[in-house]
Protein backbone atom coordinates (compact mmCIF):
# COMPACT_ATOMS: atom_id res chain seq x y z
CA UNK A 1 0.00 0.00 0.00
CA UNK A 2 1.67 3.51 -0.99
CA UNK A 3 1.41 6.07 1.03
CA UNK A 4 0.22 9.05 -0.61
CA UNK A 5 1.81 13.07 0.38
CA UNK A 6 -1.81 13.59 1.40
CA UNK A 7 -1.93 10.49 3.95
CA UNK A 8 1.43 11.23 4.88
CA UNK A 9 0.52 15.28 5.20
CA UNK A 10 -2.59 13.98 7.65
CA UNK A 11 -0.42 11.63 9.71
CA UNK A 12 1.96 14.11 10.88
CA UNK A 13 -0.59 17.23 11.00
CA UNK A 14 -2.63 14.52 13.53
CA UNK A 15 0.74 14.39 16.00
CA UNK A 16 1.98 17.98 15.30
CA UNK A 17 1.91 19.58 18.93
CA UNK A 18 3.71 16.14 20.45
CA UNK A 19 7.22 17.68 19.82
CA UNK A 20 6.04 21.08 20.95
CA UNK A 21 4.58 19.61 24.40
CA UNK A 22 7.97 17.29 25.08
CA UNK A 23 9.47 20.44 24.51
CA UNK A 24 8.40 22.64 26.56
CA UNK A 25 7.57 19.84 29.48
CA UNK A 26 11.75 18.94 29.45
CA UNK A 27 12.88 22.73 28.90
CA UNK A 28 10.50 24.82 30.66
CA UNK A 29 13.05 27.50 31.32
CA UNK A 30 13.74 28.03 27.94
CA UNK A 31 10.08 28.50 27.45
CA UNK A 32 9.57 31.08 30.33
CA UNK A 33 13.03 32.93 28.99
CA UNK A 34 11.57 32.66 25.48
CA UNK A 35 8.56 34.69 26.06
CA UNK A 36 9.86 37.12 28.34
CA UNK A 37 8.84 39.41 30.96
CA UNK A 38 5.07 40.41 30.68
CA UNK A 39 4.44 37.15 29.09
CA UNK A 40 2.36 34.44 31.01
CA UNK A 41 3.89 31.50 29.34
CA UNK A 42 0.58 29.31 30.32
CA UNK A 43 -1.42 31.47 28.26
CA UNK A 44 1.47 31.89 25.33
CA UNK A 45 1.52 28.06 25.65
CA UNK A 46 -2.75 28.28 25.05
CA UNK A 47 -2.05 30.23 22.31
CA UNK A 48 0.44 28.29 20.18
CA UNK A 49 -1.52 24.93 21.40
CA UNK A 50 -5.43 26.22 20.05
CA UNK A 51 -3.08 26.88 16.77
CA UNK A 52 -1.66 23.08 16.68
CA UNK A 53 -5.04 21.97 17.50
CA UNK A 54 -7.16 23.64 14.24
CA UNK A 55 -4.24 21.61 12.36
CA UNK A 56 -4.44 18.76 13.96
CA UNK A 57 -8.77 18.96 13.36
CA UNK A 58 -8.02 19.68 9.98
CA UNK A 59 -5.61 16.98 9.22
CA UNK A 60 -8.52 14.63 10.31
CA UNK A 61 -10.66 16.24 8.25
CA UNK A 62 -8.75 16.08 5.16
CA UNK A 63 -8.66 11.96 5.47
CA UNK A 64 -12.51 11.37 6.71
CA UNK A 65 -14.96 9.87 5.00
CA UNK A 66 -18.03 11.67 6.81
CA UNK A 67 -21.68 10.37 7.46
CA UNK A 68 -23.84 10.18 10.13
CA UNK A 69 -21.79 7.82 13.06
CA UNK A 70 -23.24 5.54 15.55
CA UNK A 71 -25.10 6.56 18.69
CA UNK A 72 -22.18 5.88 20.70
CA UNK A 73 -19.85 7.87 18.80
CA UNK A 74 -22.31 10.46 20.37
CA UNK A 75 -21.97 9.21 23.93
CA UNK A 76 -17.92 8.51 23.84
CA UNK A 77 -17.49 12.51 22.40
CA UNK A 78 -19.89 14.16 25.41
CA UNK A 79 -17.92 11.71 27.68
CA UNK A 80 -14.77 12.77 26.27
CA UNK A 81 -15.89 16.46 26.38
CA UNK A 82 -17.62 16.49 29.57
CA UNK A 83 -13.40 15.28 31.23
CA UNK A 84 -11.67 18.58 29.09
CA UNK A 85 -14.16 21.12 30.36
CA UNK A 86 -14.58 19.97 33.72
CA UNK A 87 -10.30 19.33 33.96
CA UNK A 88 -10.12 22.94 32.64
CA UNK A 89 -12.95 24.45 34.77
CA UNK A 90 -10.80 22.81 37.72
CA UNK A 91 -7.41 24.16 36.87
CA UNK A 92 -7.35 26.74 34.51
CA UNK A 93 -5.85 27.90 32.06
CA UNK A 94 -2.12 27.46 33.92
CA UNK A 95 -3.35 24.17 35.57
CA UNK A 96 -3.75 22.80 32.64
CA UNK A 97 -0.94 24.37 30.24
CA UNK A 98 1.88 23.58 32.69
CA UNK A 99 1.77 26.12 34.99
CA UNK A 100 3.76 24.59 37.43
CA UNK A 101 6.07 23.51 35.20
CA UNK A 102 6.56 27.33 34.29
CA UNK A 103 6.99 28.17 37.94
CA UNK A 104 3.55 28.90 39.17
CA UNK A 105 1.41 27.96 42.12
CA UNK A 106 -1.32 25.52 41.34
CA UNK A 107 -3.21 23.97 44.09
CA UNK A 108 -3.62 20.54 44.34
CA UNK A 109 -7.48 19.52 43.23
CA UNK A 110 -8.91 16.26 44.31
CA UNK A 111 -12.46 16.52 42.59
CA UNK A 112 -14.15 14.62 40.35
CA UNK A 113 -12.66 13.82 37.59
CA UNK A 114 -9.15 13.91 39.92
CA UNK A 115 -8.42 10.93 42.30
CA UNK A 116 -11.17 8.85 39.84
CA UNK A 117 -9.51 8.66 37.14
CA UNK A 118 -5.56 9.00 36.38
CA UNK A 119 -5.05 12.07 33.58
CA UNK A 120 -8.52 12.66 32.88
CA UNK A 121 -7.69 15.41 30.14
CA UNK A 122 -6.00 12.68 27.98
CA UNK A 123 -8.72 10.26 28.81
CA UNK A 124 -10.84 12.62 27.64
CA UNK A 125 -9.22 13.72 24.41
CA UNK A 126 -8.65 9.37 24.29
CA UNK A 127 -12.50 9.07 24.40
CA UNK A 128 -12.87 12.26 22.06
CA UNK A 129 -10.67 10.57 19.55
CA UNK A 130 -12.52 7.07 19.45
CA UNK A 131 -15.76 8.42 18.81
CA UNK A 132 -14.35 9.75 15.26
CA UNK A 133 -13.25 5.82 14.56
CA UNK A 134 -16.85 5.35 12.22
CA UNK A 135 -15.45 8.14 9.62
CA UNK A 136 -11.40 8.34 10.34
CA UNK A 137 -9.22 5.89 9.06
CA UNK A 138 -7.95 4.05 12.34
CA UNK A 139 -4.44 4.75 11.77
CA UNK A 140 -4.92 8.09 12.13
CA UNK A 141 -7.02 8.26 15.17
CA UNK A 142 -4.49 5.62 16.65
CA UNK A 143 -1.36 7.69 15.63
CA UNK A 144 -2.99 10.63 17.72
CA UNK A 145 -3.84 8.28 20.72
CA UNK A 146 -0.05 7.12 20.79
CA UNK A 147 1.21 10.65 21.34
CA UNK A 148 -1.26 10.93 24.11
CA UNK A 149 -0.21 8.23 25.61
CA UNK A 150 3.65 9.18 24.98
CA UNK A 151 2.45 12.37 26.90
CA UNK A 152 1.08 10.79 29.83
CA UNK A 153 3.71 8.20 29.85
CA UNK A 154 6.15 11.63 30.48
CA UNK A 155 3.94 13.64 31.79
CA UNK A 156 4.33 10.83 35.02
CA UNK A 157 7.87 10.92 35.49
CA UNK A 158 8.29 14.78 36.45
CA UNK A 159 11.63 15.94 38.10
CA UNK A 160 10.09 19.25 40.35
CA UNK A 161 13.95 20.16 40.24
CA UNK A 162 13.81 20.86 36.56
CA UNK A 163 10.93 23.18 37.22
CA UNK A 164 11.59 26.92 35.73
CA UNK A 165 11.78 29.76 37.73
CA UNK A 166 9.34 32.63 36.83
CA UNK A 167 10.90 35.78 35.86
CA UNK A 168 10.65 38.98 37.94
Amino acid sequence: MAVTVEAAAAMVGSVSPFPFYYILWNYPQAWVNLCGKGVDPSHRMAQVSHAFKIVQILSLLSVARISWPPWYCFVLFAAGQYLNFKVYYLLGEAGTYYGVRFGKNIPWVSDFPFGYIKDPQYVGSILSLLACLSFVPYPYVLFWILGYLFMMHMESKEDPTTRAKPLS
